[in-house]
């Protein structure tokens, strides 16, 4: 059996992708090429905040466009919830042709490897943390190798199966030895150094102070702990003690983000879109990484559903994420049933937003050097020539994605302006998407927001607030980040889902 911290170390230090960058090839002009594109509009300057763009007096002149979630395409009113399906049939397709793209029929299977077990504690509550390997099979085009990292910790003595969290983001190292175990491996060592050769035995004892095995610099990591700052109790902590565990999967690992070093050519040189595609660019509405992270979450609830000895609950997985990890969270959600629950994090355009609100950053943001996370066909709604489309034109909005997450509870996050969570990230657009989602939940027997219902005029609540039901809304004091909404989330959460 491979030492657990070996075994993690051997991961790191094997490069996750094999690929080769062709000369010139640029990823973003291919599409527009495919989209008979040759002009688009430039996106907004995030830093003034104020002026044309971060006007609410003028962010909605596309209201008379908006999409009504209730209303089939051919006219019909949706009153019952048995005439739900066929209408989130129609939205959801919309979604995949135009928005965020369709996962491929012939994507690659995946099969999971544990590769490290280690044994701890949270909170002085015993825990075990398994560490995973999904390798995407490579048969059909070996050039590219994609192995999907991600971690899982439950509480040790767990006695069914436990609700989890996982966090879009890297999968921290297991922690260093303690002095108590250094002390014991050493002894070990040396015996066993002892054994193979008798003489070693008097080096040992004239230098009692050497250790084959050294003593930690400090004591044990606090492995899991709280990322972003402003929360007394890591939420990793705060998971076990509420009875459920956590995680994290590497969104890296499964589709490097398009607007990082190399660009956009990673989308045909790495991961595991350039992999299904064979190393060929995409198609206008083949999916981008925001579809891609979410599919990996996919991958690891069928290995929860095959593997019942993880101590997880298949149908009780639930997903984080803070921006763009907060747009993968609710796409994730709204795109596979099973996902139990989403904490969607500040995660503005592209995300919980709404395109029609003209505030902060905007769709022609993405459809520039943001255009790897979504469908290629999305670049159009950012079009000056040939032809002009805006986010006016667009089929859908973001209050249809976050009814797809309907009847599950979904938690929208964001931090207060003044702490640094910018006005680029447009809050309030966010909170309009989830007051026009309402209908769709209370259609389905559930509870949304709780406001009137008017997303022109209803009011955002204080900060540190929570309202909603299933569909739940809470801005926190801190700033672009989720952390301090946790023990808001986990007491809101535990309505809806138990713990065993």
């Amino acid at each position: 059996m491979r030492t657990p911290w070996l075994a993690f170390a051997l991961l790191l230090s094997i490069a996750p992708y094999a690929s080769a960058q062709p000369a010139g090839y640029d990823d973003h002009q291919n599409m527009m090429d495919q989209l008979g594109i040759t002009k688009l509009r430039p996106g907004k300057n995030g830093n003034p905040g104020t002026g044309p763009g971060f006007e609410e007096a003028t962010a909605n002149h596309w209201q008379d466009t908006m999409p009504d979630v209730l209303t089939m395409k051919n006219g019909v009113k949706v009153t019952e919830a048995s005439q739900w399906p066929a209408r989130r049939a129609e939205i959801l397709e919309d979604f995949e042709r135009e928005i965020y793209g369709r996962i491929p029929a012939n994507v690659p299977k995946v099969t999971w490897e544990v590769t490290g077990t280690t044994q701890g504690t949270s909170g002085g509550i015993p825990t075990v943390t398994k560490y995973l390997t999904g390798h995407v099979d490579n048969s059909a085009y070996p050039q590219i190798t994609v192995n999907i990292r991600a971690s899982f910790t439950v509480p040790a003595n767990a006695t069914g199966l436990m609700p989890v969290m996982f966090n879009f983001g890297a999968v921290p190292g297991p922690p260093p030895m303690t002095a108590d175990q250094a002390t014991l491996l050493d002894k070990v060592m040396k015996g066993l150094i002892i054994a193979q050769d008798p003489t070693t035995k008097d080096i040992f004892d004239r230098n009692s102070t050497y250790r084959v095995v050294a003593a930690p610099a400090g004591g044990p990591a606090n492995f899991g702990g709280p990322r972003g700052g402003g929360a007394a109790v890591p939420w990793t902590q705060l998971a076990i003690s509420k009875g459920w565990g956590y995680g994290y999967i590497d969104p890296g690992s499964i589709q490097p983000d398009p607007t990082v070093g190399r660009g956009g050519i990673t989308l045909i040189t790495d991961g595991v879109i350039g992999l299904t595609n064979k190393g060929q660019p995409r198609r206008p509405d083949d999916w981008g990484a925001l579809r891609a992270w979410g599919w990996g979450v996919s991958r690891l609830i069928d290995y929860f559903a095959a593997n019942a000895d993880s101590k997880v609950d298949a149908m009780k997985v639930g997903i984080d994420g803070v921006s763009r990890y907060g747009k993968a969270a609710l796409v994730t959600e709204a795109f596979d049933p099973r996902v139990a629950v989403a904490l969607v994090g500040s995660s503005g355009e592209g995300g919980a937003k709404l395109h029609r609100h003209d505030f902060g950053e905007a769709v022609e943001n993405l459809t520039g050097g943001e255009y790897g996370w979504m469908a290629g066909n999305f670049i159009k709604y950012g079009a000056a020539e040939p032809f002009v489309k805006t986010a006016g034109d667009m089929p859908v909005d973001s209050h249809e994605l976050i009814a797809l997450c309907a009847p599950r509870p979904v938690f929208i996050s964001y931090g207060s302006e003044s702490a640094g969570d910018p006005k680029w990230v447009d809050a309030h657009g966010s909170f309009m998407a989830g007051v026009l989602a309402g209908p769709v939940y209370r259609l389905l027997g559930k509870k949304d927001f709780g406001t009137p219902g008017n997303y022109l005029t209803d009011a955002m609540p204080p900060v540190g607030q929570l309202i909603g039901g299933e569909l739940a809304w809470r801005q926190h004091e801190g700033g672009h980040t989720e952390v301090p909404n946790w023990p808001a989330f986990f007491d809101w959460a535990g309505q809806y889902i138990k713990a065993p």
